[in-house]
């Protein structure tokens, strides 16, 4: 299996070096490290041309958005597999060596994907994920309160990809959840416990910190079929769709935050999420950024599940 690493950047330059060390680290190497500057204003490029590997490759683009980042690596690739690494994000040695394993024994599938570690400076907290090995028997329900696909934690089959379509441009939140549930709709998903990536929650430039307002042909009510079909599914797209409609309430977007209640009212698992929602809406906006963050701290004191 011949693995293409994909990593989008932008405005990264303090964590790219340690996201091309830990790749450059592994116990299997890579076909390739495919490196897209998606229109970057920091001296992020600067330090990838310094890496002096002959696996590292970079490519410029106007700032298009990370899934346009994305898409354009896994469109130059060469591999079998698109291994995809955020820019702020680090494997441990044996992440590709683990993850060859995984297509050798289920060659069939479209995503493989590993535990991770979540990092806030020195600390380090297990992501919550799946405890077995193997194939998801149900990735939606199993997605629901655990983690089981995340963008640095996880591997793409080429042939999937081809299938499918790549990631939707211009989504500004969930555009990895909203790729994930099309390879699971269509192939089988991997997991192993093993935690082999590292995800740094406060590292600079986090997507969820700098939501903008979306413009996109893409909605998760793209997948919404009668609850009959594929419950799970339905409860799973309501969660990431109250959850992508937050930070935009959140800056202001009424008008969207109450398009996503009336969306997903039908929710049975999310409820919480949707109150939340609700409450933003009606707000004044200059509250609703304390309120939030309000709430996001007393979630982190008395839930720990500030990630």
């Amino acid at each position: 299996m011949k693995f293409s690493v994909i990593i989008p950047l932008y405005n990264k330059e303090a964590e790219i070096g340690r996201a091309l060390r830990s790749v450059l680290a592994q116990t299997l190497p890579p076909a390739e490290i495919i490196v897209v500057d998606d229109g970057s204003t920091d001296g992020g490029a600067a330090v990838v041309e310094k890496m002096g590997s002959p696996l590292v490759k970079l490519i410029r683009q106007p700032n298009a958005g990370v899934s346009s980042a994305r898409n354009r690596g896994m469109g130059e690739a060469t591999g079998e597999a698109f291994a995809l690494l955020d820019a702020d994000d680090d494997w441990r040695p044996e992440f590709l060596e683990s993850v060859a394993a995984l297509v050798d024994r289920y060659p069939t599938a479209g995503l493989w994907c590993t535990g991770f570690d979540i990092a806030r400076g020195q600390r380090l907290t297990p992501g919550r994920t799946p405890s077995a090995r193997g194939v998801v028997d149900d990735f939606f329900a199993a997605s629901m309160g655990r983690f089981v696909a995340t963008a640095s934690s996880s591997v793409l089959s080429r042939d999937v990809v081809a299938e499918v379509g790549g990631f939707p441009e211009g989504m500004a939140i969930g555009e990895d959840q909203y790729m994930w549930t099309k390879v699971a709709l269509a192939r089988p998903v991997v997991f192993t416990p093993e935690r082999l990536a590292v995800i740094h929650a406060t590292a600079s430039n986090r997507s969820a910190a700098i939501y903008t307002p979306e413009t996109t042909a893409y909605s998760f009510l793209d997948f919404y079929g009668p609850a009959s079909n594929n419950p799970a599914l339905n409860e799973y797209i309501a969660r990431i769709g109250l959850g992508k409609a937050i930070p935009a309430s959140v800056r202001g977007g009424t008008e969207e935050g109450r398009r996503a209640e009336r969306d997903f009212a039908y929710n049975r698992r999310s409820r919480r999420l949707w109150w939340r929602l609700w409450l933003l809406d009606r707000l004044p906006r200059a509250c609703r950024p304390a309120i939030n963050g309000a709430y996001n701290l007393l979630a982190w004191l008395f839930l720990r599940k500030g990630y």
